[in-house]
């Protein structure tokens, strides 16, 4: 617990050095959530996320990671890293080029590891004030390691969809899905958001995660769920 304090107390006190370095170009955001609970029963939950974005005339790029990390009675009962990037080349006014690479790694999904790299095209489909949407499609490959120590690689198709909706100057809502499928499994990821700003480039943000792999070893859930709560802020 003391540890998971500790980096936090460091994530808030970075947070005016990441506001002073950004230059115009580049955006970014760090969102922290955490809950303990004593008493008949000791919980503790944390949950983090970091983006860092540049963009530059046609291109854009963005690198991010993530932890979830939940424990019961000092058992562990949720642990998942991710990190990533993923670099866009915009040639027509509603139409891009990605490529994207991510590494995951879930101790509760039967996944030691999984790495998937992908190309591919994206479109976006609505594009107003209000309403955000996109969509992508790409192939490419995937690399997993299970937790019974079997190795995996395989060719994969993905397919993505990106949607936001401004509900006013405070308020948003976003869903973003995503499947990721090969001979040997399929991985589903979605994830719906709202967030709040509560003063200035800070918001309170409540989101749930569903994370799914069709094929897993006996005795292991295919599907994960998240329900986090954090605190956002922007630079």
């Amino acid at each position: 617990m003391k540890s998971r304090l500790t980096l936090i107390l460091a994530a808030i006190i970075c947070l005016p050095a990441l506001a002073d370095a950004a230059e115009p170009g580049w955006d970014g955001k760090i969102a922290l959530g955490y809950l303990a609970t004593t008493g008949n029963t000791e919980n503790s939950s944390l949950n983090g996320a970091f983006e860092v974005g540049y963009q530059a005339d046609k291109w854009k790029h963005r690198a991010f990671a993530g932890v979830i990390n939940a424990s019961e009675n000092k058992v562990s009962t949720a642990e998942s890293y991710n990190a990533g990037y993923k670099g866009e080349y915009t040639f027509s006014e509603h139409n891009f080029m990605f490529g994207r690479a991510e590494w995951i790694s879930d101790k509760f999904s039967g996944y030691d590891r999984q790495v998937s790299e992908t190309v591919g095209y994206g479109r976006r489909l609505m594009e107003t004030e209000a309403h955000l949407l996109s969509a992508e499609i790409g192939v490419g490959a995937r690399q997993s390691e299970l937790r019974d120590g079997q190795s995996q690689s395989e060719q994969i198709g993905r397919a993505a969809l990106n949607y936001k909706w401004t509900l006013n100057s405070t308020a948003e809502l976003r869903q973003d899905l995503s499947v990721e499928s090969g001979a040997k499994n399929t991985y589903f990821e979605s994830v719906s958001a709202v967030k709040t700003t509560l003063v200035g480039s800070l918001a309170l943000v409540a989101s749930y995660t569903i994370k799914k792999n069709s094929d897993v070893p006996i005795g292991t859930e295919k599907t994960d769920t998240f329900t986090a709560l954090s605190l956002e802020y922007r630079f």
